[in-house]
């Protein structure tokens, strides 16, 4: 009868449009009924990719649900599994209550969408939502009901791999996609909508010398103003859960961080939803110096950690720990209430199997309109670096030489962290080079060269999408061949998948030296090179930008990037892109980001010689091979007639900034127009400039727009230590422009006078 009644609260329960006040009564019902273990077991989380199909009834996971000790797992995607998985935990065990199930959807799930670093490069938060929208959609239909994304670290090193996962170095900019992302993923919580997981907390983007899991240390002022915006940002989207990082702040490591968890995320941003922590960091914390297993347990759990991922330390720890009062009763009750309430906001008490739809399972996947979505939200990301004499876009005529490793490799085009792509089912470049001319041109492609002249390290980043090694001569000269008989060569160069990402640091960001040796070859054919670099970070161009007639970054577009690669090189589609990390001159100049704060012995932007006893380099420029906010068209934009209607501004007033936009080429097109702000008088240092506003804009040749930015105090706001709000008053600089740069900035004047 008692589990005849928690079955029929699952069936009367709702979650469309639950209130908070039903919630917490089930919640609280639910509780009482339930053991020590049995709350201890909601803070599990295990792996659950090793199950063979056909065995999951008799697997140690399955042994665990049954006996109510599993909250929740991760890494299962077969539909089959999850439901198999979910009728034990419903019912088998004492209560019946469901799993949650995790997955890392981090850029889509089969139809996979271009890599989180060069979506942010699109500016286009709308893109962005449909695009966490559909993978959330694509997940769901597998019975995955929990996707860990966003990732929103800002990240200014770009030797850190994981920068491919985020939205690059700018607060303003990445606040605006974790809000798009956590709202695309979630939506109403209907049943195509997952919980998103917020990561990771915090400030795993800064580790020191880019070294992936490497230590962390900051000011507290520079942790509000730069990187914890985009964290809070999803917090007032309403993200549903957090995903503790596996670095030290201040001192601490994240997971068992109170200040950071309880102080800031809970108290100061009212964060109701539930912290998971990375894997094992628990285990890791020991590693860091904090005690043992146990110690590190009750750190976590009492700093406000609610689930524990795959180190075993809450269900092997905790109960002995509260037998010794070194945690207590509340502070298990807490972390299982809120793992509770995760479920109850997904559905899964008023239907554990609601994400478990055996059709939808087989028809949901890489469908028509999601391969047009991807293929077209691909374009809006590249960034054309470089294009001397439009020799972009390139006429479907005569000769083309494709040549690089990258050419004809289709599980290489999606980018790391795409773990449930089907690469069979994508093109290569070089197919869909040969599908967008047929038979008006002629491609002619060859491989050319290795990644890198060493194969140990070529190796290292050929893990799970391999490129085999050619005869490094015999390819150089079939290259050379091929570019001989071309009227124009398109070289497929860069990174592999798998030099980017989790674990992919890398200390040298220049063409790796196979590659870059080919490219010199071909370049003194003085046949006119197209570079398509493809990236998962900001990388090295400097000698590619001396000798390349053109350059489009392409990222890594995912599933559909070869064909959308083709409609921007052939001109279908006008590049749009625009960066969001700095692209360095040299590895010297790392980390290098437009946002820094000014010395008191500043060299001018762009200064072209060295001036003694000051703030620069003796063999370089300060400034960045290529700014933030950068990025070329097939058409031109002119900027004119920036002003503000009013040169004053009060507390609860609101000025509007204008600036009007001219299509001066022969090309429609989109635009982005940025926004930023500079405090010269502040208590505390402030930036150079800050990007606050930014609008993508589409011209007809010819055409103009007239774009409108709305100046409020909260615009001209930033944080001291303690994270309370500072407005100076005194004079803003306003700029307005389609880059960074200070040359292509328009100036105007703001008196904040706080009245």
């Amino acid at each position: 009868m008692k589990k005849l009644f928690i079955l029929l609260s699952f069936v009367i329960t709702s979650t469309m449009s639950f209130a908070a006040s039903d919630m917490d009564s089930f919640i609280q019902k639910l509780m009482s009924r339930m053991t020590l273990e049995e709350k201890i077991g909601q803070l599990n989380l295990l792996p659950g990719g090793d199950i063979v199909t056909g065995q999951v009834m008799n697997s140690p996971l399955a042994r665990l649900a049954a006996d109510g000790n599993l909250g929740g797992v991760l890494s299962v995607r077969d539909p089959e599994k999850i439901k198999q998985l979910q009728q034990i935990a419903v019912k088998k065990s004492r209560l019946g209550i469901p799993l949650l199930f995790g997955y890392d959807v981090i850029h889509g799930f089969q139809t996979v969408l271009p890599i989180p670093l060069a979506q942010s490069c699109s500016w286009d938060t709308t893109a962005i939502n449909r695009g966490a929208a559909l993978a959330a959609r694509e997940a769901t239909s597998q019975g995955i009901n929990w996707v860990y994304s966003p990732m929103v670290d800002i990240a200014l090193d770009p030797r850190w791999g994981r920068i491919a996962e985020g939205a690059g170095e700018d607060p303003f900019l990445g606040s605006c996609i974790a809000k798009a992302m956590v709202e695309g993923i979630q939506g109403n919580y209907g049943p195509h909508n997952a919980m998103a997981c917020l990561k990771h907390y915090a400030l795993y983007g800064a580790a020191e010398a880019g070294r992936d899991y490497n230590t962390v240390d900051m000011s507290r002022v520079r942790m509000y103003n730069q990187y914890f915006p985009p964290y809070e940002a999803a917090v007032k989207a309403g993200v549903g859960s957090v995903m503790s990082s596996f670095n030290l702040v201040d001192g601490i490591p994240a997971t068992g961080n109170s200040w950071l968890i309880n102080g800031v995320l809970r108290h100061q941003w009212g964060f109701d939803g539930f912290l998971v922590t990375d894997y094992g960091s628990i285990d890791e914390m020991v590693k860091h110096g904090m005690g043992d297993n146990a110690h590190c347990a009750a750190l976590a759990l009492k700093a406000g950690t609610d689930m524990d991922m795959c180190s075993s330390a809450y269900t092997d720890n905790l109960k002995k720990l509260l037998e010794e009062g070194r945690v207590s009763q509340q502070d298990i009750d807490q972390a299982c209430r809120r793992v509770l309430e995760a479920k109850y906001k997904l559905g899964l008490f008023a239907d554990p199997f609601r994400f478990i739809d055996t059709k939808r399972s087989k028809t949901a996947l890489y469908q028509p309109e999601a391969r047009t979505l991807a293929r077209n939200f691909a374009a809006e990301t590249f960034v054309l670096l470089k294009n001397d004499n439009n020799l972009l876009p390139l006429k479907k005529q005569g000769t083309i030489a494709l040549i690089g490793p990258l050419g004809d490799n289709r599980s290489n085009m999606v980018g790391s962290w795409s773990t449930a792509d089907k690469p069979e089912l994508y093109s290569t470049l070089k197919e869909a080079m040969m599908r967008a001319v047929g038979s008006s041109a002629k491609v002619i492609y060859v491989q050319g060269c290795n990644i890198y002249n060493d194969s140990a390290t070529q190796a290292n980043c050929n893990y799970g999408r391999p490129i085999p090694r050619v005869d490094a001569d015999k390819a150089e000269r079939e290259a050379l061949q091929a570019a001989a008989s071309a009227d124009v060569i398109v070289c497929a160069m860069g990174e592999l998948t798998e030099m980017s990402g989790e674990s992919s640091s890398r200390a040298d960001l220049n063409l790796p030296d196979a590659q870059l040796h080919l490219l010199k070859k071909l370049c003194a054919t003085g046949k006119p090179v197209v570079l398509l670099n493809f990236a998962g970070r900001p990388t090295i161009l400097k000698w590619e930008n001396e000798h390349c007639q053109a350059i489009l970054n392409v990222w890594f577009g995912g599933s559909e990037a070869a064909d959308a690669i083709c409609d921007v090189v052939f001109g279908d589609k006008v590049p749009s892109g625009k960066l969001t990390t700095s692209l360095p001159q040299c590895m010297g100049q790392i980390p290098i980001y437009y946002n820094h704060l000014n010395t008191g012995r500043p060299t001018a932007e762009g200064a072209t010689r060295y001036y003694k006893y000051q703030s620069n380099y003796i063999d370089v420029r300060n400034d960045a091979l290529y700014p933030f906010g950068f990025g070329l068209s097939y058409t031109t934009f002119n900027y004119s007639d920036f002003h503000l209607d009013s040169n004053e501004l009060t507390r609860n007033g609101k000025v509007t900034a204008s600036v009007t936009v001219t299509n001066t080429g022969k090309h429609d097109a989109d635009e982005i127009v940025q926004l930023y702000i500079h405090n010269p008088a502040a208590r505390i240092a402030r930036p150079v400039k800050e990007l606050k506003g930014f609008r993508r804009i589409h011209l007809k040749a010819g055409e103009r727009q007239r774009v409108d930015f709305s100046l409020t105090p909260a615009l001209l706001t930033y944080k001291d230590a303690e994270g309370n709000d500072i407005l100076d008053p005194g004079k803003f600089d306003i700029m307005v422009g389609p880059n960074s740069s200070d040359k292509a900035l328009s100036h105007a004047s703001l008196n904040y006078i706080g009245e």
